[in-house]
């Protein structure tokens, strides 16, 4: 009769030199397994479907002899029932492989690895998320195809957001690429996917009716999106920049933009207008993490082609309101609030190179030599320029102006 096995017998069991299996005569079917190495671990024998089969339990010390007898016990009454528990480890197995590369699994591996490093990598986890990982996070990324990126991509155009595909488009191509060079694609399913549209330059400027209809919009619209369209217009600064805003960047009439938070990774300060300001001190904030635009508390503002529809569908009502008819107003984006604060600086007199330090260019007359030599900062002229801004913008809202005053007439 085999006898048990105790602790002391197991801690005590020689490698030879081959492998070896001591039967536990505690626990049919268990076995200790000795390596040449004189690596121990433990492994229950049994018969499914009147075949012998082998199951690893665990290794020694990690697993005990009383938690081998319990493991064996337990697998060999589920073996007796008609179930084969050897079976039952490779399928949790290769269902844990399958959990490890879902869609949603590795694009927060790809965001960890590389999105958090880059100074964009929150915008385009955000847009993976949004597009990719809402309709695919389930699926193992190996059974994506072309027809499924071609479809996403199709669905984004579709509703009016063509640039956007565009952009989806771009990030999925580099994340197919991430999976590739990790050996978790063979071939990336981007491949021969062109752009959804092309694109262009676009030069799209608010005349001052849309500038009028925009700002009543912002005062009928409220948080978020009123004073976040407000200030874009106000400042003139990238999307990014004004979503992002914290109360800690922000220094009596001064905002300051660190290098990570700006496209060209050069801090940038924003003088900020009496109009800017009064807008910061009549907005709401929520609590959190010091964000001016928000929802949440804790994350930048986002959902951005949603707070645009709600803009220019409040713009369209006010169109109407004042002509007494429907107004068709153009499509316009964020970005060219921007390029209208420019061209209303422009129209003011104020001098291309003041324009440009005010937008943070480092391109036309603030490139080559000059930006190497150049060291002035502008602040005055900003100030300046971004105070003439403002006073213009309450001059179109309340329908005066027509009696824009340049600014080197005014000196």
């Amino acid at each position: 009769m085999t006898k048990a096995l105790t602790t002391t017998a197991v801690n005590a069991a020689k490698p030879g030199s081959a492998r070896r299996e001591v039967p536990d005569g505690g626990q049919p079917g268990l076995y200790l397994i000795v390596q040449p190495s004189g690596a121990k671990s433990w492994a229950l024998r049994y018969r499914a479907e009147g075949k012998p089969v082998k199951l690893t339990l665990g290794r020694w010390p990690a697993m005990t002899l009383a938690k081998a007898r319990a493991a064996a016990a337990e697998a060999q009454e589920a073996a007796d029932l008609g179930d084969d528990p050897a079976e039952a480890k490779r399928e949790a197995k290769a269902a844990k492989k399958f959990d490890r590369d879902t869609v949603r699994a590795l694009v927060d591996q790809y965001d960890r690895s590389r999105l958090k490093h880059l100074r964009t990598g929150a915008t385009v986890k955000r847009e993976l998320d949004r597009f990719v990982v809402a309709p695919w996070g389930d699926r193992p990324v190996q059974g994506i195809a072309k027809r499924d990126v071609l479809d996403v991509l199709d669905g984004i155009a579709g509703s009016g957001r063509g640039v956007t595909a565009n952009r989806v488009r771009s990030y999925l191509g580099t994340f197919f690429n991430w999976c590739v060079e990790r050996d978790v694609l063979a071939v990336s399913p981007m491949n021969g996917v062109r752009r959804v549209v092309p694109e262009t330059s676009r030069d799209r400027v608010l005349s001052d009716d849309e500038v009028r209809w925009l700002w009543r919009a912002a005062d009928g619209l409220g948080l978020p999106w009123g004073p976040f369209v407000k200030a874009l217009l106000l400042t003139g600064q990238r999307l990014g920049e004004v979503a992002g805003m914290r109360e800690a960047e922000l220094d009596g009439g001064t905002w300051h933009l660190p290098a990570a938070r700006v496209k060209n990774n050069r801090p940038h300060t924003v003088p900020l207008s009496d109009a800017m300001l009064t807008l910061l001190a009549t907005t709401d904030r929520i609590e959190g993490d010091g964000y001016v635009f928000t929802t949440t508390g804790d994350s930048t503002l986002s959902n951005f082609h949603r707070g645009r529809e709600l803009i220019a569908a409040r713009m369209a009502e006010v169109a109407a309101e004042e002509a007494g008819q429907s107004v068709e107003v153009p499509h316009w984006t964020f970005h060219d609030l921007r390029r209208t604060a420019a061209t209303g600086m422009a129209r003011l007199g104020i001098p291309v190179r003041v324009t440009e330090a005010v937008l943070n260019h480092v391109s036309g007359t603030g490139g080559g030599i000059v930006a190497v030599y150049q060291r002035h900062d502008y602040a005055n002229e900003k100030r300046e320029a971004l105070e003439a801004w403002a006073r213009m913008v309450a001059r179109i809202v309340d329908g005066t102006a027509d009696n824009v005053v340049r600014m080197e007439a005014a000196r």
